[in-house]
């Protein structure tokens, strides 16, 4: 990964206003923009948000302002306010079943893969989450194949487990972002 690889790559990276989980939002983000990629970070409102671990970002735009046709991938950040904020956030939804229609890079980590299986893109395809009883029924009740692993790559959907995975979870995104 050279550092201008990915130079002229949008990416939409979606966080909860509040209680997002640092790591899955501030290392993917990071290895997005070493790479080249311009990141758009997007929460319920263009207010500060909050990390569960007392980080904050101001955020570029609303979800509600976010166009998909502006980006090339899609990233859901988790942490606890995941469920709050984005589980049942409908224009999330809808974002991410347009993205995935135009054949773009559709990607969540930690709890929000539960955001993709209400969208219906998990349907047949492998895919982690956070492991807890509510999350992976979700994902099985939607139709996805829950596997216990750090990162899932099903195509061009990417799927992450936890804070620990966040590295490997950024990099996954740019790999299929490159085939994109």
């Amino acid at each position: 990964m050279t550092e201008h690889e990915y130079e002229g790559k949008k990416i939409l990276l979606v966080i909860a206003q509040e209680q997002f989980r640092d790591e899955e939002c501030f290392v993917p983000k990071q290895i997005f923009e070493t790479a080249g990629a311009k990141v758009t970070v997007a929460a319920e409102s263009a207010n500060l948000a909050k990390g569960a671990l007392g980080g904050t970002i101001k955020p570029d735009i609303s979800i509600s302002e976010a166009e998909i046709d502006d980006y090339d991938a899609i990233v859901i950040s988790g942490g606890g306010g995941a469920r709050k904020y984005l589980w049942d956030n409908r224009r999330l939804r809808d974002l991410v079943k347009e993205a995935d229609s135009k054949k773009k890079v559709v990607s969540a980590i930690c709890i929000s893969p539960v955001v993709l299986a209400r969208a219906g893109v998990l349907k047949g395809n492998e895919s982690t989450v956070f492991n807890s009883p509510d999350t992976v029924d979700e994902l099985k009740k939607h139709g996805a194949v829950y596997q216990d692993r750090d990162v899932v790559v099903s195509g061009r959907i990417i799927t992450g487990r936890d804070p620990k995975s966040a590295q490997a979870f950024g990099k996954a995104v740019l790999k299929a972002l490159k085939k994109a």
